[in-house]
């Protein structure tokens, strides 16, 4: 009985030290996440309307086709589902790609907003018109 229990002490003590290395691990990687975004660069894949080329964004052939739901968006009375349908997107797309910082040359990452280093999409006037209207409507 006393070995069986030693053996459960040590055992507890190794995953104990196994969780913190986790979390320093983890931790790490975030401070690293942090870094590469305040530099500007994105933290995920490219969204919509751009491309990855040679580790850098860029603007993608349909990259118009993001100005223009912007604009659509902003200037017309459709709907999110008419507009989203109109361009071959679900509504959680479509307002995912409006509400993207990523579009006026921003990286958005654990709850901050810093300047990328890729060319914006849409004019932060434009970005911020499309806002205000999201929240007028209630969107989220």
């Amino acid at each position: 009985m006393t070995s069986e229990i030693e053996n459960l002490r040590k055992e507890n003590e190794e995953l104990k030290k196994e969780i913190e290395r986790l979390k320093s691990v983890k931790a790490n990687q975030k401070a690293g996440m942090i870094k590469k975004a305040t530099q500007g660069n994105l933290m995920s894949r490219a969204p919509f309307g751009y491309n990855i080329e040679n580790g850098k964004l860029v603007p993608a052939q349909n990259s118009k086709e993001i100005e223009e739901i912007f604009e659509e968006f902003l200037n017309s009375s459709i709907s999110l589902h008419q507009l989203s349908e109109k361009h071959h997107l679900s509504v959680n797309g479509l307002k995912k790609i409006l509400k993207n910082f990523t579009y006026i040359g921003k990286i958005k990452f654990n709850n901050q907003i810093h300047e990328g280093t890729h060319q914006p999409i849409v004019s932060s006037t434009l970005f911020n018109h499309v806002q205000n209207k999201l929240e007028k409507m209630g969107i989220k």
